[in-house]
């Protein structure tokens, strides 16, 4: 492969890469959309669009493979080939993660508890994997230690929203009169927000990942790597 050649080769997979972000972001506020107003039709557009997602994650893969057995890249290349390849990896989980939300709606009814702001969580953790894909577009050494940073918080509010619904559904009295059918719909519920608290503080551990590669990549650090 020519030099220029490989070294558009790289700048192709940057773009790339930065491009497959946009696209699990957008189903990721999509599912959390289609979540929040119970919409089926946002929930089916996620669900249907992850196979483009994997397509995206099967073609990076791939460009990553040629770079690295066309060229045997070194040092600051090898550690960007690489890296990209980690990345793809935590972003096509992401994507996951936003059809689990997809899903969930389709078979959420209401607000069991109210007071638990889901949202308000989830628009935290999209901003880290904004900013954790900003780092590795700019080479961000000190936004990755930000972003970890900023994932301890979210797994404080995200444990604390657990326990605010086991201890609310605890401490629930049951109408005596509710059917057999309304009881094992309120567990449903129950057990959708807890998936759905459990899947959000995932798209933030997925954050770090990416934060962690990205210093990796940038300086020979693997100091977030864990």
């Amino acid at each position: 492969m020519p030099r220029d050649s490989y070294q558009e080769g790289l700048n192709s997979l940057r773009e790339d890469v930065l491009y497959m972000s946009e696209i699990v972001l957008e189903r990721l506020r999509l599912g959390l959309d289609a979540l929040e107003q119970k919409d089926e039709e946002m929930a089916r557009e996620v669900i249907e669009g992850d196979h483009e997602i994997n397509q995206l994650y099967l073609d990076l893969e791939q460009d990553c493979i040629d770079l690295l057995a066309l060229q045997q890249p070194v040092a600051s290349d090898l550690r960007f080939i690489a890296a990209s390849f980690k990345i793809i990896t935590d972003l096509e989980r992401i994507g996951d993660l936003a059809t689990n939300l997809g899903e969930y709606s389709l078979t959420a009814e209401r607000d069991v508890f109210p007071e638990v702001d889901i949202q308000d969580v989830a628009d935290v953790t999209i901003e880290m994997v904004e900013n954790a894909m900003e780092a590795y577009s700019d080479q961000d050494a000190d936004q990755c230690y930000t972003i970890a940073d900023i994932d301890d918080e979210v797994d404080e509010r995200c444990e604390a929203a657990s326990e605010t619904v086991v201890r609310d559904l605890i401490e629930r009295e049951i109408d005596a009169d509710s059917s057999e059918a309304e009881i094992e719909q309120l567990m449903a519920d129950v057990s959708r927000l807890l998936l759905t608290i459990r899947d959000i503080e995932r798209v933030g551990d997925h954050a770090v990942n990416i934060a962690a590669r990205t210093l990796y990549m940038v300086e020979n650090d693997d100091d977030l790597i864990y």
